[in-house]
């Protein structure tokens, strides 16, 4: 975690105690402090770290601000912080791969599936009758994105929402992989193991490390040479 952000933080629970309840702030003031507690809570989201352990991340914290001596020496510890973190993380990396494993092997077998030598698991749902994009060409879409419980990190199906424009050279393998294998007009779902998406570094705080993807697609129009008008997924 950089300096500000230990900073800004450090500055939060330093006046905890006046924000202690867990009612909804009410004052401008109390809004934004909720706001910036909430965005830095993201640099520790992927470590799945206990009440507990925040409870004891926070005293630390709270003595330092208050000038109250280290109970630990505190020299010896960058590198034992490293270690902790990388281990939470590990930890966390295997049991979404292990899960995502499981996913996969469900979705491998539904019928129509097809899984290609990526580990890409294809389904097409309904067919198209145009032409296929190349790697080169930038498509118009719509498309749903979920983790593999159903939680949704991206979509276009919003109510009333355009469909999105990417370039299938800036998007991860796995979503440009299954695009390029539809016709326009056509339908499909894609499954996509985490070498072949955002791997063990995830993409906080939507996407966890490991994540395995679900994409649903449907593919409107080939625009070669347009310019990508949305974030790639």
């Amino acid at each position: 975690m950089n300096k500000k952000v230990l900073a800004l933080l450090a500055v939060l629970l330093a006046m905890a105690p006046l924000y202690a309840d867990e009612s909804a702030p009410e004052t401008e003031e109390q809004k934004v402090l909720y706001a910036i507690g909430y965005v830095l809570s993201r640099s520790l989201m992927n470590y799945d770290l206990t009440t507990e352990h925040l409870d004891i991340v926070q005293q630390g914290i709270l003595d330092g601000v208050r000038g109250i001596p280290a109970k630990v020496e505190i020299q010896e510890y960058p590198p034992k912080i490293e270690d902790f973190l990388a281990a939470r993380r590990a930890a966390v990396v295997e049991t979404e791969q292990t899960a995502g494993t499981a996913f996969r092997e469900k979705a491998a077998a539904e019928a129509g599936a097809q899984v290609k030598d990526s580990g890409l698991i294809y389904t097409e749902q309904e067919a198209g009758d145009g032409t296929s994009p190349t790697e080169s060409d930038t498509v118009k879409i719509h498309y749903h994105g979920t983790l593999r419980d159903g939680a949704v990190f991206d979509t276009s199906r919003v109510e009333g929402g355009e469909p999105a424009t990417f370039a299938l050279s800036a998007v991860v393998p796995c979503f440009s992989e299954g695009i390029r294998l539809m016709r326009v007009g056509g339908k499909s779902k894609l499954v996509c193991p985490p070498e072949m998406a955002y791997g063990e570094r995830g993409f906080p705080p939507m996407i966890p490390p490991g994540a395995t993807l679900v994409f649903e697609v449907e593919l409107i129009e080939i625009a070669e040479g347009a310019e990508a008008a949305a974030p790639a997924p």
